[in-house]
């Protein structure tokens, strides 16, 4: 039983990670700069939803922030590859942790977590090796308003009704095997 539930755990961070990586390739190839900028509405970010229903989707969002990174998406490049994929890992896992924390019947604790990470972590980034001229704290908080606000909409425009569709009909059950 052991090594069905270890392969299961790896196939479904795959999964979680190949739609992230192809998502998000895929989406800044079609609408350029809409995925990899400071204000962006990176439509992969919905995947984070499944850090609520299994602890795979830790690993799979990191791997598949990587990979999508290391695509040349990334403006940052290699700065990207490391401080993006460290915040997407950083979020998984506290979404993962606050997944029975409920606000209105909704996972908003958990569901806030990518927007608060990405925003500290990628505005911090932003400001520190893309702006020319040195840190400026107060460029940061905008930089990292920014970030927050593209991950915030994505999450809870379409991420939590996501959560939602799956909880109520049972889909995270069937698809995650939870």
């Amino acid at each position: 039983m052991k090594k069905k539930s270890t392969t299961l755990y790896l196939v479904q961070a795959a999964v979680i990670a190949a739609l992230y990586a192809t998502l998000t390739i895929l989406q800044n190839v079609l609408l350029p700069g809409t995925a990899s900028m400071a204000v962006q509405f990176r439509i992969s970010e919905v995947m984070t939803v499944f850090a609520l229903f299994t602890p795979a989707a830790i690993p799979g969002l990191f791997v598949g922030c990587i990979i999508a990174n290391i695509s040349s998406v990334a403006v940052l490049g290699p700065y990207d590859m490391i401080f993006g994929s460290l915040a997407s890992l950083i979020a998984a896992i506290l979404m993962y942790l606050l997944r029975n924390k409920r606000l209105f019947s909704l996972p908003l604790p958990a569901a806030l977590m990518p927007a608060l990470i990405n925003g500290i972590i990628v505005g911090f980034e932003i400001e520190f090796f893309l702006i020319e001229g040195g840190f400026h704290f107060e460029n940061f908080l905008i930089q990292g308003g920014l970030v927050a606000l593209g991950e915030l909409a994505v999450v809870l425009i379409l991420g939590l009704p996501f959560a939602k569709i799956l909880e109520k009909s049972n889909l995270h059950k069937r698809l995650l095997n939870v």
